[in-house]
């Protein structure tokens, strides 16, 4: 098992070439499942969780194909089981995005209960209950989803209790391929889903309400879809992060490949904080984002929201920074309970914070000093190596898996922007 060194200290400069975005890949391997012929996905990163997800698919029969760097050709009109096993799915929850376009084409499915990071319950009874309403048969047994619509799914309402990303993700490739028209209420508004959504207009669907909280899709009746070659947008998160590595050292940081209108609850707060953002974009919104050392680093107030607010993918990177900020930080989680596993490895490093319930206290300016951390999710391990960029001296950072799951090439690109981190062989 391997983890990472990193000597603190260190003053950054540079700039950073910001790789697709995990979370809008995943929905989009999925929707591969509807295609009529093979599916073209470019700027796809190469993460732990995209290739566990490829290795479902091909599990299921699918055959993937590399063109070149960053690109898959998925091709699943070989697939010929509808099963997806437990020792795939159990390691990454965004495996139950497979449930509505198996059920949607093959009528019937198996699809184990999901794991991945352990950062609250997050359940997929919504996915089932908007399901079922579609007229699927819904059971569970050993741990498995047992998912059967022999006459195939019915568009409906369907509103939503609370705001899931996968679970609108789920319904509207559900959607795709029913009959009649499906309406969501209470739908996300991510960039993912946006995305997801304008690939399937293009492709020929009726959609209404792309980009609001009510959608409506009207199915192809079973046919499958004409999918165009697409590119993956940004990962709107791993450019706030290296935006976060240059606030927390006060560095100037440049991102490239970034959509502005997906970072404003980032770049707001940062501004907020202290530090410029200076702009460049072309013709087709795609941005680099410069940040400018501040003068004074000052406490904020953050509350975690879906988007367009800000994102609870954040929320651990921002902790640390709050550790260099002049003042009492408060920042309350409201999407996800459990959400606050770094606190305890931030306090190992020195950070002065405090807990009561969703809402965290983070005073400063703290003294940061190097010593052994361990990484218990992928945005808490982040976090984990930000503060560990000011931290005095040594810091290991440990269970890094959890990092190789949502970054490309983290180690590579912190260094070239002068960050003294080497990725270690654990010692047997």
């Amino acid at each position: 098992m391997d983890y990472l060194q990193i000597i603190g200290g260190k003053p950054l400069s540079g700039e950073v070439y910001i790789s697709g975005a995990k979370n809008a890949s995943l929905p989009l391997l999925a929707l591969s499942l509807l295609a009529k012929t093979p599916f073209k996905l470019t700027n796809i990163p190469s993460v732990a969780d995209i290739k566990t997800f490829i290795k479902l698919l091909e599990n299921l029969g699918a055959r993937c194909e590399y063109p070149s760097k960053n690109a898959i050709l998925l091709d699943t009109s070989y697939v010929n089981h509808t099963k997806a096993v437990y020792d795939i799915v159990r390691k990454m929850r965004a495996s139950i995005l497979v449930l509505g376009p198996l059920l949607s084409r093959f009528h019937h499915c198996e699809v184990s209960l999901p794991g991945g990071c352990a950062i609250g319950a997050r359940p997929v009874d919504m996915h089932l209950k908007a399901l079922t309403s579609m007229g699927a048969e819904i059971d569970i047994k050993s741990g498995y989803i047992l998912a059967r619509a022999p006459k195939g799914l019915k568009g409906t309402t369907i509103v939503f209790d609370k705001k899931t990303v996968t679970g609108s993700e789920n319904i509207i490739m559900a959607a795709a391929l029913a009959q009649g028209k499906t309406r969501i209420i209470n739908a996300c508004k991510e960039p993912e889903v946006v995305q997801l959504c304008q690939i399937l207009s293009d492709a020929g669907l009726e959609i209404e309400g792309i980009g609001t909280d009510e959608i409506s899709i009207t199915g192809s009746e079973r046919s499958l879809l004409d999918l165009k070659e697409v590119a993956v947008i940004p990962d709107r998160i791993e450019a706030g992060t290296y935006l976060c590595a240059g606030a927390i050292t006060n560095s100037p940081i440049t991102v490239h490949n970034v959509i502005e209108s997906h970072m404003e609850a980032i770049t707001i707060k940062l501004q907020e904080i202290g530090f410029d953002i200076n702009y460049s974009c072309d013709d087709d919104s795609v941005c680099s984002m410069k940040l400018v050392p501040a003068k004074k680093i000052s406490a904020f107030n953050i509350t975690t929201s879906e988007f367009p607010g800000f994102p609870t993918d954040m929320q651990a990177q921002f902790m640390a920074l709050a550790t260099q900020c002049e003042g009492t930080s408060v920042i309350r989680e409201t999407l996800f309970e459990n959400r606050f596993m770094h606190v305890n490895e931030l306090q190992r490093l020195g950070a002065n914070i405090s807990l009561n319930g969703n809402v965290a206290q983070v005073t400063g300016k703290s003294e940061l000093f190097g010593t052994d951390v361990m990484a218990t999710d992928l945005r808490a391990s982040s976090a984990l190596v930000l503060a560990s960029l000011v931290a005095k001296g040594i810091s290991n950072i440990h269970r890094i898996y959890h990092l190789d799951r949502g970054y490309e090439n983290l180690e590579e690109k912190l260094r070239s922007l002068g960050a003294d981190i080497k990725r270690l062989k654990e010692q047997a």
